[in-house]
C-alpha cells in the first residue's frame, strides 16, 4: 500500500487505458483538467520497480513533501489506478498552487531511486495549468479524504467608505488579532455542547486547512479531525463540521459560515446493484434556508461528467426525486473495476468505482450552491475461484499448468514447493519454467511448464499400465498497492499409460531358492514383504537370507529349510518347496505386486546320518497344516523332543541308540529307522508321520527304496552313513599306545610280538559287536597280491602256524567306552621264503570283519562271538562286513 510519507516502491505492468488528455502527455508525468481539479499521472512504464518521493514546489521553489496529513490539509489526494500507476489529485484552490486570473497551476516534483534509501535519486518536475469558471457564491466539495467549503467574501459598500483605524488600534482592542498577519483571524467551531475558537495558526497546527483570497474563504477538513462529528439523517451518516471563520477588513471584524457535511455511507449493494443515495437537505448546509430550488444534478465517473446518453449506454440510472438523489450502478459496469482483495487469507474480488455527483441549488441566504461528491464506492469481498487447466504435452513430457485469470493488481511473489520457498527467479533451477499470458482486458495468468521427470512432479501407480503424475505446487500473490498476499495450491494430476510393473526370475540351486526382481518405473517406493513382515536388510539378515538392491534388481535368497518356505508337496524321490514375496506401497501398505519361486529338493536335504551315529532331522509343516504346531512334533520316544523349532519346520538332534530308533542289517549295511510323529492331545493315532532312515555301510554309502504309506503322509528317503574301521599296531601289550602314521615303515626282529587291534569307529552303537573273520600279511598295500599268510582264517588261528595267533580280551576303560567294538590279538614277526633264504621285503597286514548285532535272537551262525572254524561261511553275506589293512613292517636282521 502507498503511504505518502514513505518512500514507495512500485512493481509496475504495462496496460493501455483511455481517457481524454487535455494537456501535456509527453514524459514521465502526463496531465488533465477536470473542471476544479488538476489530474496527474505517473507512467507506469517509466516508474517500474522504483522507489518514489512526492512533493509539491511552491512558487519560491520550495518543495513540500506530500503525507497522508499534508494532502488532506492541502487539498490533494493520491490514488492508484487499475494499472498500478500513481493519480495525483490537485483542488483548484490547493495549497502552494499559483491563482491568477482563471488559471491555476500546480507545480510537482518526483524523486525515483532503484535502492530504499533514496540514493542516485533522479529528479521529475511536472508543472501543469488549468482554467477554472465562475465561482458560485458558496461550494463544497466532498473529496475521498478532505471536506472542502470555501464562501464569496463580500463586503458591504457602506464599510468600504470608512478610514482605516491605525494599527495600534486593533492592539488595544483586541491583542490576539496584531499577531496574525493573514486578513483570516480565528475559526469557532460550533459543538453541542459549547463553542470553541481557534486562531488561525492554531487551527493550522490541529490539521485543517485555511486560505483567503481576494474574493473567497476557503476551509479544508480532514476526516479525521477533532472537531468533526458523525450526524445521522435520514438514515444517512454524514461527516458534519459547523463552524464560523472570521477574517479582518479595515477595522471590520467579518464572519462567514463555513459548514461543512459530507456523506459517509448511503450505500446498498442488493441484486448485484449499487445504490448510492444523498438527500438533497443537509441541516447543517441548509439552515436558515427558504426557497429552495434544484438547478442542476448531474453524474459522472472518475471525474468525467456523463451525459444522459452516455449513462444509458452504461445502464446506470440517475433518479432526482424530491427530497433524494440517488444512482443505480450495476456491479460490473464500464466505469469501475475489480481489484483484488483478500480477506483472512482468502482471494477474492471487490468492484470499486470512482462516482461524481454535483447538486447545484439556488436558496435565499446563499444564492447558488455547488455541491460536489466525489466517492470511491467499493463492494463487498467476494471469494473467487482460480482456474486450474493442465494440458498435458505427452509427446515433450511436460506438464502445462494454466492458473488463473488474475488482475493486473496481482503479482506472482514465489512458490513453495515441497516445503521450500523459492523466488520466481529461481524456479527454474527446480525444473519450473514460468510464463505470464496477457489478455486484452488486462487481465493475465500464469503458466507452469514442469517436466514428468521433475523431482517435485510425484509419480503413483494407478493399476494396469497406468501412472498418476502429481504436481503438488503452492503459489504465493501479492497484491498492489495493499501489499496483501494470498495462496492458490495447485494440484494437477495427469494420467498417462506408461507404467512398466516390475517382474521376476526365479531359480534354486540345491539349497537356496533365489528370486530377482527387475524393477519398473512404478515400484521405486514399493517395499518387500513376506506377508505381514517387512523384508528389510536386518530382518534378511536374522534368518540369513541374502537381500540385495542396486536400485535396477533387488535379488533375495533364502535358505531352503527357512521360516518362510513354504512346502507343498512331498514324495520319496523330491519335496516341493516355494518361496512368496510381496511388494507393497510404502505410505498405504497396499498390495501391489506378488513373486513366488518353486522348486524340488530332495529329501536328504533334512537328514544327516553324522558318522558318529548322530541323526539330525527336520520336519516340516505341509500346506494345509496351518493348525500343526511344530513345537509338538515328537519322535517314537514321546520323550524326544525337537531341539529347534520355526513356525514351519521342527529338527531333532539325537543319537542312533535313542528315541526308540530301531535297527536291521543286511549283508553291507546296517539301517537306523525312526519316525517324526504328531498326534492331537488324547488322541494316539498320529495325524502327521515322516518316517526317515539312516544307512551305514561298510565301505560305502547306499540308499534303501522306501515307499511311503498313503496314509498319514508324509515320508522320506533314507538318509546314509558310514560304517569307519581301524587297524592299528600297538607298541606294547598294555596297548596304550599305538605307532603313529609318521614312524611306518615300522622295523622288527624276527619272532619280535606284534601287537594288533582291529576297531569299529563309527557308529557308536552298543548293540553292535567286532567279530574277525580272516587275517593275512602280503609284500603289497593289495589285500589280493601274493604271497598271502593268513593269521586267521574265519577268526580263528592258523593251525598251520608254528606260532599261534594269541587273542587278548578288551575290557572297559577311558579310551574304551565300548570293548564290543574291539578285537585285539598278537603276532610274532615273520617273512617269506624266497627259495632257501628270507626275503627282506615290507609286509602289510589286513583283516577283514563282520558286525553283527548283538540284540538278534536266536544268534546265527556267523555271530557266535567265539572261533567256529568252518560253519560261518553260509551266513557270511547276510551281515555288514568290510577289511581294513596296517602296514609296512620290515624285518631287522
Amino acid at each position: 500500500m502507498m503511504k505518502l510519507n514513505l518512500v514507495q516502491r512500485l512493481s509496475l505492468i504495462v496496460i493501455f487505458f483511455s481517457g481524454v488528455w487535455t494537456q501535456d502527455t509527453q514524459g514521465p508525468m502526463s496531465s488533465e483538467c477536470l473542471g476544479d481539479f488538476l489530474r496527474i499521472t505517473l507512467s507506469a512504464e517509466y516508474f517500474e520497480d522504483k522507489y518514489l518521493s512526492l512533493f509539491v514546489v511552491d512558487q519560491s521553489g520550495t518543495a513540500w513533501e506530500l503525507d497522508e496529513a499534508m494532502a488532506a490539509q492541502c487539498g490533494y489526494t493520491v490514488t492508484h489506478t487499475t494499472c498500478r500507476s500513481i493519480q495525483l489529485r490537485a483542488s483548484a484552490l490547493s495549497c502552494h498552487s499559483h491563482l491568477e486570473k482563471d488559471v491555476f497551476t500546480v507545480t510537482v516534483q518526483i524523486k525515483a531511486s532503484h535502492t530504499p534509501d533514496m540514493s542516485n535519486a533522479t529528479t521529475h518536475l511536472k508543472s501543469a495549468s488549468c482554467h477554472y469558471g465562475l465561482w458560485s457564491p458558496r461550494e463544497i466539495k466532498c473529496e475521498n479524504n478532505y471536506m472542502e467549503v470555501s464562501v464569496r467574501r463580500e463586503v458591504p459598500q457602506t464599510i468600504k467608505d470608512f478610514v482605516q483605524d491605525e494599527p495600534e488600534d486593533w492592539a488595544l482592542v483586541f491583542p490576539e488579532a496584531k499577531a496574525e498577519e493573514a486578513s483570516l483571524w480565528q475559526i469557532v467551531f460550533h459543538q453541542p455542547e459549547e463553542k470553541r475558537a481557534l486562531l488561525v495558526s492554531n487551527a493550522w497546527s490541529a490539521g485543517y486547512g485555511l486560505n483567503a483570497s481576494d474574493s473567497r474563504v476557503l476551509l479544508r477538513v480532514p476526516y479525521t479531525a477533532a472537531q468533526v462529528q458523525l450526524v445521522e439523517d435520514q438514515g444517512i451518516t454524514f461527516s458534519v463540521l459547523r463552524s464560523s471563520t472570521f477574517y479582518k477588513y479595515q477595522w471590520v471584524i467579518l464572519m462567514v459560515d463555513t459548514a461543512v457535511a459530507c456523506p459517509v455511507d448511503g450505500v446498498d449493494y442488493t441484486n448485484k446493484t449499487i445504490t448510492w443515495a444523498v438527500p438533497k437537505y443537509i441541516p447543517p448546509l441548509s439552515a436558515g434556508m427558504t426557497g429552495f430550488k434544484d438547478v442542476l444534478v448531474e453524474a459522472g465517473v472518475d471525474l468525467h461528467r456523463l451525459s444522459a446518453k452516455e449513462m444509458a449506454s452504461r445502464k446506470y440510472v440517475l433518479l432526482n426525486e424530491l427530497t433524494t438523489i440517488t444512482m443505480k450502478i450495476p456491479i460490473g459496469a464500464e466505469g469501475g473495476y475489480y481489484k483484488t482483495s483478500v480477506s483472512n487469507g482468502q482471494f477474492g474480488v471487490k468492484y470499486t468505482i470512482n462516482l461524481l455527483l454535483e447538486h447545484q441549488w439556488e436558496d435565499n441566504k446563499w444564492g447558488l450552491t455547488k455541491y460536489t461528491i466525489i466517492k470511491e464506492i467499493e463492494t463487498p469481498f467476494e471469494q473467487a475461484e482460480v482456474a486450474i487447466t493442465n494440458n498435458l504435452n505427452l509427446s515433450a513430457g511436460l506438464m502445462n499448468v494454466t492458473v488463473g485469470t488474475f488482475l493486473p493488481d496481482a503479482e506472482l511473489l514465489n512458490l513453495t514447493i515441497e516445503g521450500v520457498v523459492v523466488a520466481v527467479p529461481e524456479a527454474v533451477q527446480h525444473g519450473f519454467l514460468i510464463h505470464r499470458t496477457s489478455y486484452a482486458n488486462g487481465s493475465k495468468a500464469y503458466v507452469l511448464q514442469v517436466s514428468l521427470d521433475a523431482p517435485s512432479v510425484k509419480k503413483e501407480y494407478m493399476g494396469e499400465d497406468m501412472r498418476a503424475y502429481t504436481l503438488n505446487v503452492t503459489l504465493t500473490f501479492i497484491t498492489y498497492p495493499s501489499s496483501e498476499t494470498f495462496v492458490v495450491p495447485v494440484v494437477a494430476l495427469s494420467a498417462v499409460k506408461d507404467a512398466v510393473l516390475p517382474s521376476a526370475t526365479g531359480f534354486c540351486d540345491g539349497r537356496n531358492l533365489h528370486l530377482i526382481i527387475t524393477r519398473g518405473n512404478v515400484d521405486q517406493n514399493w517395499l518387500p514383504f513376506i506377508s505381514d513382515w517387512h523384508l528389510t536388510q536386518e530382518a534378511a539378515q536374522k534368518y540369513n537370507y541374502i537381500l540385495r538392491d542396486n536400485g535396477t534388481h533387488l535379488a533375495i535368497s533364502v535358505p531352503f529349510l527357512s521360516p518362510h518356505v513354504s512346502y507343498e508337496g512331498f514324495h520319496t524321490s523330491a519335496i516341493k518347496a516355494s518361496f512368496y514375496l510381496i511388494l507393497k506401497d510404502d505410505i498405504t501398505l497396499a498390495q501391489r505386486r506378488d513373486f513366488s519361486v518353486s522348486c524340488l529338493f530332495s529329501p536328504s536335504e533334512l537328514i544327516q546320518c553324522l558318522p558318529n551315529g548322530t541323526v539330525i532331522i527336520t520336519a516340516i509343516k505341509l500346506v494345509g497344516g496351518e493348525d500343526l504346531d511344530t513345537a509338538l512334533l515328537v519322535l517314537r520316544d514321546r520323550q524326544c523332543k525337537p531341539s529347534l523349532v520355526t513356525e514351519r519346520t521342527a529338527t531333532f538332534k539325537f543319537n542312533v541308540n535313542t528315541c526308540g530308533t530301531s535297527r536291521k542289517f543286511n549283508s553291507t549295511t546296517v539301517t537306523y529307522e525312526n519316525e517324526v510323529l504328531y498326534f492331537r492331545p488324547g488322541d494316539d493315532i498320529p495325524i502327521y508321520q515322516l518316517k526317515f532312515l539312516c544307512l551305514y555301510p561298510v565301505e560305502q554309502t547306499a540308499d534303501v527304496p522306501y515307499e511311503s504309506k498313503k496314509n498319514p503322509p508324509p515320508s522320506i528317503q533314507p538318509g546314509s552313513g558310514c560304517l569307519a574301521l581301524s587297524l592299528k599296531l600297538f607298541k606294547e601289550k598294555s596297548y596304550s599306545e599305538p605307532y603313529q602314521e609318521s614312524e611306518y615303515p615300522l622295523v622288527k626282529y624276527l619272532r619280535e610280538a606284534l601287537y594288533f587291534e582291529v576297531e569299529l569307529l563309527q557308529p557308536k552303537d552298543a548293540r553292535l559287536d567286532l567279530n574277525l573273520d580272516d587275517c593275512w600279511a602280503t609284500h603289497s598295500q593289495s589285500q589280493d597280491s601274493l604271497p598271502q599268510w593268513h593269521i586267521l582264517i574265519h577268526g580263528c588261528e592258523n593251525n598251520k602256524d608254528s606260532y599261534r595267533t594269541v587273542f587278548h580280551e578288551v575290557n572297559y576303560s577311558l579310551r574304551v567306552k565300548f570293548p564290543q567294538h574291539l578285537k585285539r590279538f598278537e603276532v610274532r614277526m615273520f617273512t617269506f621264503f624266497q627259495g632257501t633264504s628270507l626275503s627282506q621285503e615290507q609286509l602289510y597286514f589286513h583283516c577283514s570283519v563282520v558286525i553283527c548285532n548283538t540284540k538278534q535272537q536266536p544268534l546265527d551262525l556267523f555271530c557266535p562271538r567265539r572261533c567256529n572254524p568252518g560253519k560261518h561261511r553260509f551266513a557270511h553275506s547276510a551281515h555288514p562286513h568290510g577289511q581294513v589293512s596296517s602296514g609296512p613292517v620290515l624285518l631287522r636282521k
